[in-house]
C-alpha cells in the first residue's frame, strides 16, 4: 500500500503571484521578481507571462511567435524570427547565470510551431511558447518546480476554459509541491492540443490558480502602482485607486480600463479572494486592492474612477406611440442580432429609441442594417450619428451621495462639452455620457477635476 505524498511544509493559505511581461522583460527585472517572491514565504505559486519589451523599440516575444506561425502557415521559413526568440532566451539564461539548457525545449518549440501550422490548428501552440519557456527560466531562478500549464489548465472542445476539470487538475498537482511556477496564458484541450486565452490571458491563469489553492490574495504584478483613477495619457499623474469592488472593476474594464483582463475577475470573485495590483518596480507600494462589496474600505474621493472609449455610433429611431407598441424594442434589437451587430447601450424615451454600437461592429454591415430597420421596424424617422465617445464615471458611493449627476453635468457644461447621450445603470454604480469624439479628452479632464481635483 503506497503512502500519500507529504503535504507542503508551509500550511498557511498561499499567495498566488502573476507577473506580467514588463516585469519579466530582462535579467534585471527577473531578479526583482525573485526578490519579491523571496520576501514573503507565502508567495508559493508564481504565474509568469512571456517576456515583454525591454525598450520602446523592442519586440514582444509573443508577437514574434505569431510571426513564426504566420510564416509556417504559408510554408515559409521562420528561422530569422525564431532565431531572435532563441537568442533572447539564451541571453536571459546567461545573464542570470543559470545552469539551464534550453536548446532541447527551443528545438521542440520550433518543430511544434511547424507541425501545428501544417495541421491547420491555428496559432495557439506558437503563441504559448513564450510563457512555456519563460516558466522554465523563472522556475530555475526561483529553485522550484515548473508545472506545464497544458497538464493543469484545461479547455473544452470548443476552446472554453473547463473550470471544473481545471480546478481538479490544479488541486491535485499543487498539493504535491511546496512551491511552483505555472506558465500563464495557455492550457490544453481534450485532444491534448494547446489552447490559449485571449491576449493578456495570464491574468486568467493566475485567477483560476488562486481559486484552486484558496489563496489568501491574488497578487497581479505589473509596471504601475495599482489602478489609476483615469487614463494618465489624458490627466497628468492621476490618483491611484486604493480599493475598489469587483463590480466597479468590471464597469471600468468594460468602459476602457485595461490593467486587468476582464475574465480574471470571475474565479476570484466566486471564491472571495481579493486581488492586489502591485508594481514590480516599486514593491513597497501597497497598490490597489479589489475586493467584494462588503469588504470595501471607504473611498478617498466621491467616485472610484473614470474610463472611456471613442469610435461609437448612435442609431436613433422615432416612432409615434412607441411606448404602446408591445415588443417594439425587442423587434429593433432582433434586427441588430440578425445582422451580427453587438449593442452597447439602448437609452430610450417615450417615442424615441437610441442604439449605441461600436464603429467596428458596423464595418461592412451599416447599409444592410439600416435598410432592414426601415423595412421591418418602419420608424417615422431614422438617423445615424457617428463620432461618439462614451465616458463612464464609476463609484459605489454614487447612489448614496446627492448631487453627483449635477456635479458631473455641471463640470461638462463649464468645460463647453455638449452631452449627446446619458445612460445610468440600474445599480446606480455608474453614469455614462456620450460626447463628441473631439471633446473626449476635455470631458475626461473636466470630470476628473470636478470629483478628484
Amino acid at each position: 500500500m503506497s503512502s500519500s505524498p507529504p503535504p507542503p511544509s508551509n500550511p498557511a493559505r498561499p499567495i498566488v503571484c502573476k507577473f506580467g511581461g514588463t516585469s519579466l522583460a530582462g535579467a534585471e527585472q527577473m531578479r526583482r521578481v525573485r526578490d519579491i517572491v523571496a520576501a514573503d514565504p507565502a508567495r508559493r505559486v508564481v504565474v509568469p507571462s512571456a517576456p515583454g519589451k525591454r525598450t520602446p523599440d523592442d519586440r514582444k516575444i509573443t508577437d514574434l511567435l505569431y510571426l513564426c506561425h504566420d510564416a509556417a502557415e504559408q510554408g515559409l521559413s521562420f528561422n530569422e524570427a525564431f532565431g531572435v526568440i532563441a537568442d533572447r532566451f539564451r541571453g536571459l539564461v546567461s545573464d542570470l547565470g543559470l545552469n539551464l539548457d534550453l536548446d532541447p525545449l527551443l528545438d521542440a518549440a520550433r518543430r511544434g510551431i511547424a507541425d501545428a501550422a501544417h495541421a491547420g490548428r491555428g496559432p495557439d501552440y506558437a503563441a504559448s511558447r513564450g510563457e512555456a519557456l519563460n516558466g522554465r527560466v523563472l522556475a530555475a531562478l526561483l529553485g522550484c518546480r515548473c508545472l506545464d500549464a497544458a497538464d493543469v489548465i484545461r479547455f473544452d472542445a470548443a476552446g472554453r476554459l473547463d473550470a471544473d476539470v481545471t480546478h481538479d487538475a490544479l488541486t491535485s498537482a499543487l498539493k504535491r509541491v511546496d512551491r511552483a511556477v505555472i506558465p500563464g496564458f495557455y492550457g490544453s484541450d481534450p485532444d491534448g492540443h494547446i489552447r490559449t486565452f485571449s491576449r493578456g490571458g495570464s491574468d486568467v491563469t493566475g485567477a483560476v490558480v488562486a481559486r484552486a489553492v484558496n489563496a489568501s490574495v491574488y497578487e497581479n504584478w505589473t509596471d504601475v502602482s495599482g489602478l489609476l483613477t483615469t487614463d494618465p495619457r489624458i490627466v497628468d499623474n492621476p490618483a491611484v485607486i486604493d480599493s475598489l469592488t469587483y463590480r466597479e472593476l468590471r464597469e471600468l474594464s468594460y468602459s476602457g480600463a485595461t490593467v486587468l483582463h476582464a475574465e480574471a475577475v470571475f474565479p476570484v470573485r466566486a471564491a472571495g479572494i481579493p486581488v492586489n495590483i502591485r508594481n514590480t518596480n516599486a514593491p513597497d507600494h501597497p497598490g490597489t486592492r479589489i475586493v467584494a462589496t462588503e469588504n470595501a474600505a471607504p473611498t478617498a474621493y466621491p467616485i472610484t474612477g473614470i474610463a472611456g472609449r471613442k469610435d461609437f455610433t448612435v442609431i436613433s429611431l422615432e416612432k409615434d406611440l412607441m411606448n404602446e407598441a408591445v415588443g417594439y424594442v425587442e423587434r429593433v434589437l432582433a434586427v441588430f442580432s440578425r445582422a451580427g451587430v453587438s449593442v452597447e447601450h439602448v437609452p430610450s424615451g417615450i417615442d424615441t429609441l437610441s442604439v449605441v454600437v461600436a464603429d467596428a461592429e458596423l464595418a461592412g454591415k451599416r447599409d444592410v442594417l439600416l435598410e432592414e430597420l426601415r423595412r421591418t421596424i418602419a420608424p417615422d424617422h431614422l438617423e445615424i450619428d457617428p463620432d461618439l465617445a462614451l465616458i463612464a464615471t464609476v463609484g459605489r458611493n454614487m447612489k448614496t451621495q446627492p448631487g453627483m449627476a449635477a456635479t458631473l453635468f455641471g463640470a461638462l457644461a463649464k468645460a463647453g462639452v455638449n452631452i449627446r447621450m446619458i445612460d445610468q445603470g440600474s445599480g446606480e454604480l455608474n453614469i455614462i455620457v456620450g460626447v463628441n469624439a473631439g471633446d473626449y479628452e476635455t470631458a475626461v479632464r473636466a470630470i476628473y477635476t470636478a470629483f478628484i481635483g
